[in-house]
Parts: structure tokens; sequence; C-alpha cells
């Protein structure tokens, strides 16, 4: 096999495919990126058998063949060649030598047998949805943050992806709060539940250029999920199971609604956590009368307080919250204004849009009014 590339070229599609690529496996064959340049095309792909990537890299086949390197040195080589228009070379022979040749830098390294890795399942094209790019990294940094990260829950650990007509609802949960997100599509589809990692969401996010002329294809099968875009496949195995019914959890009823500046809000916020550290779960104290949010919070460290003005209509109330959980959903909104709405200091707080694009549950904590 002989290949010719440009760096900038192979150096992307390495980048995109590594986030597959497992930090720890007892398959040594998956710690490989597979080059195939067996057709007219060539392709990289990493897989840890749960999450796989694919993707096109522009470059000249001389000779075809199939190679498997290992990722971490092939990666780590190609990043330190030369930054400059010489063409990069990979050379591979029967036995699997591979020679890497850029400008007066020569490598060689031993590959894999590329006939030991695993390909990508095989997903059937015939149940998908369309959407732009843009749309759907948007979603996924609105609803991410909210995953729990105890493994000990795997239904916690993904979002639930649900189509119904021509809206596409993101869900995440962790016991404390709920995220969700709603998506309006360009089509009517079939109704569709699935319940995706949380990684591999967050892998996706970070290849999606978030350009909003430029779309996503989603397909489904039984047991996995397919996103293609540009000239990248990704597959990831789907979470067994039901989703937690969280339409019970979701209420129209409050008694207190207030209005209030995001950024304003936001920045007092930050400004207490100054008090707080990560073993001291002081929560912020909000008492809400007039037109005035009163925003306390003390610790060992010592004590904020502030006032910020608020439109509100309903009753009084004095409520808390883990701040980092406020301020979590605060900075994924886009609004300059955010609706606030309270039942009373037990029950849960929900920020939302008057048109349903986004709502954010947050449970309040227990607290001791303080004078």
């Amino acid at each position: 096999m002989k290949l010719i590339f440009q760096k900038e070229s192979l150096m992307n599609g390495i980048n995109i495919v590594s986030k597959a690529i497992p930090s720890k496996t007892t398959m040594n064959i998956l710690e490989c990126i597979l080059i195939d340049a067996s057709a007219e095309e060539i392709k990289l792909t990493g897989n840890d058998m749960e999450l796989g990537i694919e993707t096109k890299v522009k470059g000249s086949i001389s000779e075809r063949g199939r190679i498997a390197l290992e990722a971490k040195i092939f990666s780590d080589i190609i990043r330190k060649l030369p930054d400059s228009d010489s063409d990069v070379a990979i050379i591979s022979d029967e036995s699997f030598h591979t020679t890497i040749e850029c400008d007066h830098a020569v490598f060689k390294i031993q590959g894999r047998d590329p006939q030991e890795y695993s390909y990508l399942p095989f997903i059937e094209k015939d149940q998908h949805i369309c959407l732009s790019q843009f749309s759907l990294k948007e979603a996924i940094r609105q609803t991410i943050f909210s995953i729990s990260p105890n493994d000990s829950n795997k239904m916690m650990g993904g979002e639930l992806l649900e189509i119904k007509d021509n809206i596409l609802k993101l869900v995440s949960l962790d016991g404390h709060r709920i995220s969700i997100r709603n998506i309006l599509l360009k089509y009517n589809y079939d109704s569709k539940k699935v319940i995706i990692p949380g990684k591999t969401l967050s892998e996706i996010s970070k290849i999606l250029t978030g350009d909003n002329e430029k779309e996503i294809f989603i397909y489904f099968s039984k047991n996995h999920i397919l996103f293609e875009f540009d000239n990248t496949l990704v597959v990831s195995r789907l979470i067994e199971g039901e989703y937690f019914k969280i339409d019970h959890m979701l209420s129209n009823d409050y008694k207190t609604h207030i209005k209030i500046n995001k950024r304003i809000f936001m920045d007092n916020i930050d400004r207490a956590m100054i008090m707080i550290r990560d073993n001291d779960r002081k929560p912020i104290i909000l008492k809400i009368e007039e037109n005035n949010v009163n925003m306390k919070i003390r610790s060992s460290f010592g004590s904020m307080n502030a006032d910020v003005e608020a439109q509100k209509t309903g009753d009084d109330i004095m409520i808390a919250f883990n701040p980092k959980f406020l301020l979590d959903a605060l900075r994924v909104i886009d609004d300059e204004d955010v609706n606030i709405y309270m039942l009373n200091p037990k029950s849960p707080c929900f920020i939302k849009d008057d048109e349903g694009n986004y709502i954010y549950l947050i449970l309040p904590v227990n607290f001791i009014a303080e004078d």
C-alpha cells in the first residue's frame, strides 16, 4: 500500500476517528486506526465496539491496501511532522511494516493485520430523519450537562431522542434536574424513541461544524443509531430499556412567576459561587417579593447578598437551589430574559420559554432561613 496525503487533511481525519479509540481495552487491535484504501477512496476508522467512527480523507492512492496502525503513535507522528506544503507518504508492505515520510523526516513502525479489525455494523438506511448540523449541535449543548456521570444507572448516562410528527425531542436527567430541548423538523416522520449514550452525543457534538446550511442524516436500527454528515459516519450502540416517564414530572401548576434578565441573574449566581468549595454544598437562597429577587449564600468562607430586579406575578416565595444547577441551565439559554415558574419551596421550578423550545426542571434543596 502506498498513499499520499496533505498533512492537514490526514490530521483532521485522525482527530475525528480518534474519538472512538478506547483508552483501555483488552482487545489491542481496537487501539488502532484502520486505514482502508482498498477501493477508490481512503477511509479511516476508529471503533471501541460501542461507538464507531469512519471518515473519508482526501489523498491519492498509488498502491491500494489496508493497514491498522496504533492510534497514539500514528497520531503523534503526523502531528509532529513539519508544517509545510510537503506531502505525507504512508507505505506498508505485506508484513505490515509501515514507513511514514514527510520532507526529511522518516518514521518506521509496525502495523497490524487489518483482518483483525472490527468493521462498523451495517445499518439499513430506511428509517431516518434529517436536520441541520447547527440544530443538533445546539440541542446537544443545551441538554448534555444534565446527564448523570454515575455509571451505575445507564438510563441517566444517556439521552432520550424522541420523534413525533415534525418534532425531535432530546431529554436528559440526573435525578436532580431535567433538560428538554424540542426541535422543529422540516418534515413529519414516524414516531420513534431511542436512548443514546451520552458519550456518543458528546463526541458527535465535537465533530459537527455547527453550520446551519449543512445537514445531518440519522438512521435507526433495533440496536444501533447511525449519524451521517459531511464525509463521516458515526455508529453507536443504543441503551436498551424504557426511559423514565417524564411527562408526569412536568406540570403547568405554579403560584409564582418571575421574568428576569438572564445575564444579571447569572452574574450574581457566579459571584455567589466564590463562597463555595467542591465539598461545601451550600445552597443559594432566593427570596422573591414585590419585583425583587434577593439572592443570599453563606458558607464557612463568608457570605454574599445581592438584589436583582425582576417582574413578578403571583405569591412571594423563599426557595433554595444548588447554584451550579441554576447556572448550568442559564448558560445554555440564548434568550435575554428567562421565565421561571415556582409552586412552593418543595416543588421543582421550571425555566421555560413561551414557544416550548426548552424546559429545564430543577429540584429545590432544603435550607434554614437566615436573617
